[in-house]
């Protein structure tokens, strides 16, 4: 087949099937060619009915019409638009530039689509059924649409430029050889990536991906038991929000949109582990609803992300670990039965201003969120937890929470320091509640007055002691430093030396424990 005269005119080319003829010319009329049957069996791109020659056209003829075709009709805009249409032979763009509109729905393709740099201005393939789309480095200045088509040995899309909007919803996608179902990384997309309802049976990896506007995984399964990731997208820029919350089905104006309620939904599930470290997300990360599977040695990780809010509202996984390491949040939104147990919970050097709880989380089970996180004693996130609750106006459940630290550290103390602790925890509580140590001071002096009220002490020197006062000398005994003028002129012999010594070690370790409980707390102002 060579270029005439007569092909730059318009004319058919001489070795067309009927059917590529009729393409031929609904290419330079621009209207839909479409060879379906009406029967939906028949006409189903993946199923197993075979399409005949009448269905058929050569893929090089396809690429003739898209890099090189003939001039449109007078008054019509040509285009490539096919439907129910079988391509035969492997579909090669690589490098070309397609002017074209193109737009295939509902067709099948015999072998592989390559148009790795290729440069579209809008290119459709909706309900296809294709082997695979290797497509890295393409470029589009308009939308790359890729809904309900199934790819068999993956997609390839590494370092393509997207003007507008990539869609994948409902694609299945299988996994190639490398065991990747979708290869984006160092992608582009000008506007939105939506993947809503997306099945990928391999690894979805988004390296270094940069999205304008949102990325929505809502409903997707993402389920990869091959290898340790499902979902592997650290360095992942969105600019506004990520959202792996549950999708409507069976009404495409959800799409987007949170489903009504009573609206028949499906979750975002990972089987398998999910790697977001180093995101930057502009407005939020969205787990409302998310289910993970995981195997123990998987992770959700989300190590040094950054995002003004953290929905953190799935379901806690049976196994596996949750490592939110470095991670800079302004607003965290969680519920209790969201987090895993205690040592799949990592929390080092995670940082949040505002927590904002759906639903009931008391106090006891926050601390036990924290105490999940730190398998060895770190005093980082009770002080983290303590700051917020501060911030916000609860001073007394910052103050349970500084406590709850100190106790966590007791633990790990030499035997001698773990007492002197005990003796703090009990007095003053760590100088956290210093009413106690009034109350211990005074049940000490009440009973040290009673004792002291039946004994009888003669003065050391007759005529020099002050007026014998039980409660003045027992008070003069508990206060270290502060002189009274009661204790010196009295002869105590036996026991009662004994409670004397007594009153007096116990008032330096209550004195003790309130200066050390005072120091902390202006040390905290």
């Amino acid at each position: 087949m060579t270029d005439g005269a007569g092909i730059r005119d318009g004319d058919l080319p001489g070795d067309l099937t009927d059917a590529e003829a009729g393409m031929w010319q609904a290419f330079r009329n621009g209207s839909v060619y479409d060879l379906s049957s009406g029967d939906s069996v028949v006409d189903d791109p993946h199923g197993g009915h075979p399409w005949g020659p009448e269905r058929t056209v050569r893929a090089r003829i396809v690429c003739w019409l898209l890099l090189d075709g003939p001039p449109a009709l007078a008054g019509r805009v040509s285009s490539l638009k096919l439907s129910g249409v079988q391509i035969s032979g492997m579909l090669e763009l690589a490098g070309g530039i397609v002017v074209p509109y193109m737009e295939m729905r509902g067709c099948r393709f015999e072998r592989d689509v390559l148009m790795p740099e290729a440069r579209f201005t809008t290119m459709r393939m909706v309900d296809c059924s294709v082997p695979r789309l290797e497509a890295a480095r393409i470029h589009t200045e308009g939308d790359l649409h890729l809904p309900r088509c199934r790819f068999h040995n993956g997609v390839r899309l590494t370092d393509a430029h997207i003007g507008t909007d990539l869609l994948l919803n409902q694609a299945i996608v299988y996994r190639d050889r490398s065991g990747r179902s979708i290869a984006a990384d160092g992608m582009t997309v000008g506007q939105d990536l939506q993947a809503e309802l997306l099945e990928s049976h391999g690894e979805l990896s988004l390296r270094s991906a940069k999205i304008g506007v949102s990325l929505s995984l809502r409903g997707a399964k993402l389920a990869n038991p091959y290898t340790r990731l499902a979902l592997n997208a650290p360095q992942l820029t969105v600019e506004r929000s990520m959202y792996l919350t549950p999708a409507g089905i069976g009404n495409a104006l959800l799409s987007g949109a949170t489903p009504a309620r009573g609206t028949r939904i499906q979750r975002f599930t990972c089987e398998g582990g999910l790697r977001l470290d180093d995101g930057r997300f502009g407005d939020a990360l969205d787990f409302e609803r998310a289910r993970f599977t995981l195997t123990d040695d998987q992770e959700v990780s989300l190590r040094r992300i950054q995002t003004p809010e953290l929905r953190f509202l799935g379901e806690h996984p049976a196994r596996g670990t949750v490592v939110l390491s470095g991670a800079r949040v302004v607003n965290l939104m969680d519920r209790t039965d969201s987090w895993p147990g205690p040592g799949r919970l990592h929390m080092g050097g995670f940082s949040y201003e505002n927590l904002v709880p759906r639903g009931p989380f008391p106090l006891a089970e926050r601390l036990e969120w924290v105490t999940a996180a730190t398998a060895e004693y770190n005093p980082e996130p009770y002080e983290r937890l303590a700051t917020v609750l501060r911030s916000g106006g609860e001073d007394e459940d910052a103050r349970e929470v500084l406590l709850a630290k100190q106790r966590r550290r007791r633990e790990t103390l030499p035997p001698a320091a773990k007492l002197w602790g005990y003796a703090q925890d009990w007095t003053v509580a760590y100088g956290y509640r210093p009413g106690r140590a009034l109350v211990w001071m005074a049940v000490l002096w009440a009973a040290a007055s009673l004792a002291f009220a039946h004994a009888n002490h003669p003065p050391i020197k007759s005529g020099e002691a002050p007026y014998w006062n039980p409660a003045l000398f027992a008070l003069d005994l508990l206060l270290p430093v502060i002189d009274l003028g009661q204790v010196g002129f009295w002869q105590l012999r036996g026991g009662w030396q004994w409670l004397a010594a007594v009153m007096i070690l116990l008032g330096w370790i209550l004195a003790t424990t309130v200066a050390a409980g005072a120091t902390r707390l202006l040390r905290r102002s």
